[in-house]
């Protein structure tokens, strides 16, 4: 198995585990409040908590998307803004990288 082959096997199965997450929150989210204020309240708070939780998975959820379509299209670990070769070290830490070192500072 390649180092790419290993690479998306381990951006899948994080990708599953980021839609379950999501599944969950979202779940948690629909629930209906409590009616007494002091519970509604902590329930708000929660619902706040869970929502960025949400918007932070949903955004790694895209950004894997976007990294399993760069391993189909043969672009992957290719820097999208200068157009070199992303370091291993670099995807091995970040799988889901689409620029190298350099033009992320």
């Amino acid at each position: 198995m390649t180092e790419r082959d290993e690479i998306r096997v381990h951006l899948e199965k994080k990708l599953k585990r980021l839609l379950r997450r999501v599944e969950k929150v979202e779940a948690d989210l629909r629930q209906t409040h409590d009616r007494d204020w002091t519970e509604r309240a902590i329930e708000l708070e929660n619902d706040e908590v869970l929502e960025g939780l949400d918007e932070m998975a949903l955004r790694e959820i895209g950004d894997i998307r976007a990294a399993l379509a760069r391993i189909d299209s043969g672009t992957y670990g290719t820097c999208a803004a200068c157009g070199q070769e992303i370091s291993v070290e670099r995807l091995l830490a970040v799988p889901s990288a689409a620029t190298c070192l350099a033009c992320t500072r």
